[in-house]
């Protein structure tokens, strides 16, 4: 294969006929330089193909005019809301993105991190893996003085330093919960998530205090905690179909985890509102469509990767790493065909069960 040759300042100063320090400043837009002079270095510049060494700019400006961004996933409709808001935030500040995905994995989640940092990227937003539990990392990110901010989610174990934009977790849980206890409700479970990380630990602690706010007793065989995807729901159904236990009402920690839980209830027989009832936390563009359409907690998507960005850039200008900002914003409940009125009896008092025992699966 050919290896393509890098056209350099030296390259178009050579060809024009002027010294490399002209052809740089003509290429910074500074002023001391003729118009017409300018216009023909810009067109030596085309002709050549000459695009500049952003990095080695970087090293000698001390400046990237870069930012990174690092999420677990991008095909989900929330993520994808977060990428684009911080897409646009950084290009309205002269800024590119560079975009990494972790795929859940801590270990890629840890390369992105050191990759970013040896860019010379001026900040980095961050969604960290359902799994990441390491805090030294981000440790390492302050030590070289490189601004960060968590967006959505967070490692469990506090760190100082950063600032995080986050949705109000527990009351958008709560609220899901207490409106399925206001329509006739008292038996509820909830499927998915961890309390490794904020999202998962708010959400599980909002659905728990909602019931001992109601003075309804905690079943926790009725909490199936799991991760944050679609298997997760599925497997989470099948657990408590397969024990014989299914509650009137279940919480979905997210989107992806109800879409899992809506498969699994189609595969085993069991209708949805009709004999159990479904509010998922996340919503997304297609959720109105589904059959049933979905009830949801609504995250301000947009907003979330807006204030990422604002915080961000705080702390690039005023290079103030130290401080931190937070953030919690509103969640929505939004009400849709499911959990609108009490229907649902929950697994036990589904009629002829046993008619649906050969569409068990026993793997997924």
């Amino acid at each position: 294969m050919r290896r393509r040759n890098r056209i350099t300042l030296e390259d178009i100063a050579k060809k024009v006929g002027v010294s490399r320090v002209t052809v740089s400043k003509v290429l910074r837009g500074h002023t001391d330089i003729s118009t017409e002079m300018a216009q023909k270095v810009k067109k030596v510049v085309a002709e050549m193909g000459y695009t500049p060494n952003i990095f080695a700019r970087s090293l000698s400006a001390r400046k990237s005019n870069m930012i990174g961004l690092i999420v677990p996933k991008i095909a989900h409709y929330f993520f994808s809301a977060v990428i684009e808001a911080v897409y646009e935030g950084a290009l309205q500040r002269k800024y590119e993105t560079i975009l990494t995905v972790s795929q859940e994995n801590p270990e890629i989640e840890w390369k992105h991190l050191q990759a970013l940092a040896a860019m010379r990227v001026d900040g980095i937003i961050i969604s960290v893996t359902q799994k990441t539990d390491d805090i030294e990392r981000f440790k390492w990110i302050r030590k070289m003085g490189i601004p960060l901010v968590f967006v959505d989610r967070k490692p469990e174990k506090q760190i100082s330093g950063f600032g995080s934009v986050v949705t109000d977790d527990h009351n958008g849980a709560f609220q899901a919960v207490e409106h399925a206890i206001k329509i006739g409700y008292r038996k509820l479970g909830l499927i998915g998530g961890n309390k490794k990380i904020n999202i998962g630990r708010n959400r599980i602690n909002g659905f728990e205090d909602a019931l001992k706010e109601y003075r309804i007793p905690v079943n926790k065989n009725w909490i199936v905690t799991g991760g944050y995807g679609k298997d997760d729901g599925y497997n989470g159904f099948k657990y408590l179909y397969e024990s014989g236990s299914v509650p009137e009402f279940i919480l979905a920690i997210t989107y992806p985890v109800a879409l899992g839980i809506l498969e699994a209830a189609k595969d085993f027989g069991v209708r949805i509102p009709d004999d159990v009832d479904l509010i998922c936390f996340g919503d997304s563009d297609v959720g109105r469509f589904l059959s049933p359409a979905l009830s949801a907690i609504r995250q301000p998507t947009r907003e979330l990767g807006i204030r990422a960005v604002e915080i961000l850039f705080e702390d690039i200008e005023e290079k103030e790493i130290t401080r931190e900002h937070h953030v919690i914003l509103p969640a929505q409940l939004v009400i849709r065909e499911t959990c609108t009125t009490k229907r649902a009896k929950g697994i036990e008092n589904i009629k002829n069960i046993q008619e649906f025992e050969d569409t068990k699966l026993t793997t997924k």
